[in-house]
């Protein structure tokens, strides 16, 4: 006849990884002088096919001992023993898989690019002014929004320490440094994009840590910051690149501007395919005419 163990101890022990039936064992055994499978399995009311295998496998995570061999006497651990025992196992299992996952998939390690992504300006704005506050080399910022205080507050911020940057900025608001350079692109003045709706935020900061952001209606944003210096070099490439499209359109506007209309509108709205030339009338008799072709 089985006796009926602690319900909760039973639940301990499958929460330490025992079987259900290796805890039923291991608490038999508890307390008891040494017992053979036979005795165990009428104390416990584990089936006798099963008792001596589940033995077996508590003796092999040492819960329990066996004492003599003919015929088999079992004892268990004592459970200072056997907590102690277990802690000390689960620790170097977990130093284990922290050295084993700490080593990159061979193959792997150019696999894949983390970034943390962000939909609301000010998450956005307040990881913007971070990159540029850690700024020591250098930074560049593209700038379109409807709320640049914070950015630009870091901004200045980063020049009052000397940092140097290179700066486009859209809108009204004038951003000024005294280390680095500040264009205003043009679109602020109508001109490519008299209705520019999209808002927009780049930050490359020391060439490594990057922040591109932007809400193509105006409204719901979208962004990805990274510390990755292949990232950072295409962002800080699409800002030098519209640098360099606004100074040169500040330098030679009346030319462009006759190359392709007001507010350079042609740059992006292609002008239409040219009619074909009509032929011109074959005079006959006319040197170089020729008689038309009949079938």
């Amino acid at each position: 006849m089985g006796t009926t163990q602690p319900a909760a101890s039973v639940e301990r022990l499958l929460d330490l990884g025992f079987s259900r039936y290796e805890a039923q064992a291991y608490l038999g055994l508890l307390g008891q002088e040494p017992m053979t499978g036979y005795a165990l399995a009428n104390l416990t009311g584990i089936p006798q096919p099963k008792v001596y295998e589940t033995l077996r496998r508590l003796t092999r995570k040492g819960a329990a001992i066996q004492v003599s061999g003919d015929p088999a006497l079992f004892v268990a651990l004592p459970p200072e023993r056997l907590l102690a025992q277990l802690d000390s196992e689960f620790r170097q299992r977990l130093a284990d898989a922290k050295e084993e996952l700490s080593r990159p998939a061979a193959g792997a390690g150019g696999d894949f690019r983390v970034l943390r992504v962000m939909t609301d300006w000010p998450a956005i704005a307040k990881c913007a002014a971070g990159l540029l506050e850690a700024a020591r080399r250098h930074y560049y910022v593209s700038l379109s929004s409807d709320q640049p205080d914070a950015v630009v507050a870091a901004i200045q911020r980063a020049d009052a320490r000397g940092v140097p940057g290179d700066i486009l900025h859209f809108g009204p608001s004038e951003v000024s440094i005294a280390n680095g350079q500040v264009i205003r692109h043009l679109s602020t003045d109508g001109v490519v994009y008299r209705h520019h709706q999209a808002r927009h935020l780049a930050v490359v900061a020391d060439g490594t840590r990057v922040l591109w952001a932007l809400a193509a209606d105006g409204t719901n944003w979208d962004a990805a910051t990274a510390d990755d210096a292949l990232i950072a070099a295409a962002v800080k490439g699409y800002v030098r690149h519209d640098m360099y499209v606004q100074r040169i359109a500040g330098d030679f506007g009346p030319v462009l501007a006759e190359r392709y209309g007001p507010g350079l509108a042609g740059l992006v709205r292609p002008p239409a395919a040219a009619e074909p030339a009509a032929a011109e009338p074959v005079v006959p008799g006319e040197a170089g005419a020729r008689e038309p072709r009949t079938a």
